[in-house]
């Protein structure tokens, strides 16, 4: 049977077995997936380990994402503009192919939610690993503008004039930020530790879009701020790593599963339903 694996540290709160096994079910599918938790300086090696023994491909998180863009054969020019690898698959001439599905989740949820990104005006919350991967997908869309701003304002210049190249993408300070905005997509991290960013309340109005990448059981801190200062439509990030999922099992397999059902059942396991 096919082996998959989900490699990061820490990795055994990961929903991506629960995940990949539904979408294994639904395409009938013979795989297997389990977690692999090496020490962040034995990565590469049980990396290597794993596809030397016959393993097929794997997913990468937190803290292996650009450990993983140095350690493959080749790289899918989505992987390139993020300069992080999430996904790796084993081609059938033996190359170590890696890819990154985060900002093609991240636009395939927007519009299951019924977001629209052509000719919108979208704000981007942070400069890190998940902005990075986020920027081309969303860019991709057309977008009216697309404003980074970051706590260090450097690091949203920077990416930025990175990807310029692709679309109206600018860099503005927290303080120069002037709305209307038609979505707010927070990528930062704070919500895991119940912080903000530092946004104004002022360009919160009854017409955004709000999308945090955190997700859980209750609303996150960031959605729970919109919410009380008039957003309508919040969405978190359950429905992101579901469809980044659904992409890494169609780079694997040739085949994509549908992602509604396995996103009712992932809730449902969470308790959020």
């Amino acid at each position: 049977m096919d082996r998959y694996l989900v490699f990061g540290h820490p990795v055994r709160h990961s929903k991506s077995p629960f995940i990949h096994t539904l979408f294994a079910r639904q395409t009938q599918q013979e795989l297997e997936y389990g977690l692999a938790e090496p020490a962040v300086d034995e990565f590469a090696q049980a990396l290597r380990t794993f596809f030397d023994q016959g393993g097929k491909g794997c997913n990468v998180t937190v803290p292996f994402k650009e450990q993983a863009f140095t350690l493959v054969d080749r790289l899918s020019p989505r992987a390139k503009r993020a300069g992080a690898v999430n996904t790796i698959k084993l081609t059938d001439d033996g190359v170590l192919l890696g890819d990154n599905t985060d900002g093609a989740g991240l636009v395939a949820d927007l519009k299951s939610h019924g977001v629209t990104l052509a000719d919108s005006r979208i704000l981007l919350l942070g400069a890190g690993g998940a902005a990075r991967g986020a920027l081309a997908p969303l860019l991709a869309e057309l977008p009216s503008e697309l404003v980074v701003t970051n706590r260090t304002h450097a690091k949203a210049q920077q990416l930025a004039a990175e990807f310029h190249d692709l679309g109206p993408v600018t860099a503005q300070t927290y303080e120069q930020l002037a709305g209307p905005f038609d979505l707010v997509i927070n990528s930062t991290s704070a919500s895991l530790q119940g912080a903000l960013p530092p946004l104004a309340p002022a360009l919160i109005h009854t017409d955004i879009a709000i999308y945090d990448m955190m997700y859980g059981a209750s609303d996150t801190a960031f959605i729970s701020w919109a919410k009380q200062h008039g957003a309508r439509q919040t969405m978190d990030g359950l429905g992101m790593l579901v469809e980044q999922a659904a992409e890494a099992f169609t780079v694997w397999r040739g085949i994509r599963p549908g992602t509604k059902q396995v996103l009712r059942e992932l809730k449902r396991n969470l308790g959020v339903i």
